[in-house]
């Protein structure tokens, strides 16, 4: 690899750690919108959901055209895109119309991570493939522990500044136009309709990767909406202590996911992602049934364990299942699923915190959770070109 090939994998990586940013950013600042914006506990989940919402959208959308055009006429505009809305939602004057804001904010986020990986999947090969995906998944790492830290220290000043830090993704679409080569040598001539996009779920291999991105994220805004306002309300947390909290789960999804070549080489897909979503399911249970704060910091730190295994492996692997000439709208589609993870959470959890409480929301998840790993048990023996030896040379 040479060094101009691992600058891209900088590049990538940055264009990665705003797209993490987009919700980490925010959910230690959550619990203090409430009283500024005049709303509820569940109402500035939408702050999130909205925006999760637009980027599942429209990553849906540019699956239909990005095997059309070039990778680089999608990202480019989009890092804008989430730059100026970014600055338009710290001037919000009030929750309707920064929901909005939210909205196309999400557009922007839609064309991010997915070109990013899609870019990859088509510039390295192999195991340098599982290194660059390893990379990515450690830069979202250190978002998780950095994004949260900054979001509650600017929130610090006022609610609404956090929103300033999106604006660095407009430098970034300078450097991205400039500097990354277009990957897409070869685009084809037509748009490719929904109907065939979503043809990729017929293979077992494709529909399982993008299921396990969907409760990867779905379980992850477990911790990331409700864990603040336990750390805020129980334990008089500032926006800023919580945000470092937080962050905690992201020191130890560095280590694991660093590891991320090693533990594809020396473990079956199976293994990966039944321990990953074992360890997930224990860490939020126990923050659901031991909310001593101590505890907490342990099972924070046992998710990301878990997530650090899962998530270098799940995106190397759609890239390693998905039809060489669909790989941008199949990397598309997986995106779509965390980001409908994202949207998902807060809609079913905010409605089972209305009705029950905190622990309801940690013990509904942490079954969920469990069910993925019942899934991978009896899965194991259909995942022809996942598991085994296939998984291991990739």
């Amino acid at each position: 690899m040479g060094d101009l090939t691992r600058f891209y994998i900088s590049i990538f990586s940055m264009v990665s750690f705003f797209g993490m940013a987009g919700g980490a950013l925010l959910g230690p600042v959550l619990p203090i919108m409430v009283e500024p914006l005049n709303a509820t506990r569940e109402a500035v989940g939408w702050v999130m959901a909205i925006y999760t919402l637009s980027t599942a959208v429209f990553m849906l959308y540019f699956g239909t055209i990005t095997d059309s055009i070039g990778r680089k006429k999608i990202l480019v505009p989009c890092l804008l895109i989430n730059g100026i809305a970014g600055f338009a939602c710290y001037l919000a004057p009030n929750l309707g119309i920064l929901l909005i804001l939210r909205f196309i904010q999400g557009i922007g986020i839609a064309g991010m991570i997915p070109i990013a990986m899609t870019m990859i999947g088509e510039l390295y090969d192999e195991v340098d493939r599982i290194h660059a995906m390893g990379r990515i998944s450690v830069t979202t790492s250190i978002g998780a522990i950095s994004a949260p830290f900054i979001g509650g220290s600017m929130a610090l000043v006022s609610w609404n500044y956090p929103f300033l830090f999106y604006m660095l993704t407009i430098p970034l679409a300078v450097l991205a136009c400039y500097i990354l080569p277009e990957t897409n040598i070869e685009p084809q001539e037509k748009k490719i309709t929904f109907k065939r996009m979503f043809s990729v779920l017929r293979n077992i291999n494709v529909f399982y990767v993008m299921f396990l991105c969907f409760m990867s994220f779905f379980l992850l805004y477990t911790i990331v909406i409700y864990v603040p306002f336990i750390l805020i309300e129980k334990f008089n947390f500032t926006s800023m202590g919580a945000g470092i909290a937080i962050g905690l789960q992201g020191i130890s999804m560095i280590i694991v996911a660093s590891k991320a070549k090693k533990l594809a080489l020396a473990y079956s897909f199976t293994k990966i992602i039944l321990f990953g979503f074992l360890f997930i399911s224990i860490a939020i249970f126990g923050i659901g049934i031991l909310p001593e704060l101590y505890m907490i910091y342990f099972f924070l730190l046992m998710f990301g364990v878990g997530f650090g295994m899962t998530q270098p492996l799940l995106s190397a692997s759609i890239t390693v299942v998905a039809p060489s000439n669909m790989m941008g709208s199949t990397v598309l589609i997986y995106n779509t699923m965390k980001y409908a993870g994202q949207t998902a959470s807060p809609a079913v959890f905010g409605v089972i915190l209305a009705a029950i409480n905190f622990s309801g929301v940690f013990l509904v998840s942490s079954i969920l959770g469990l069910c993925v790993v019942i899934s991978a048990l009896y899965m194991r023996k259909d995942l022809v070109g996942l598991d085994g030896n296939s998984t291991k040379n990739m």
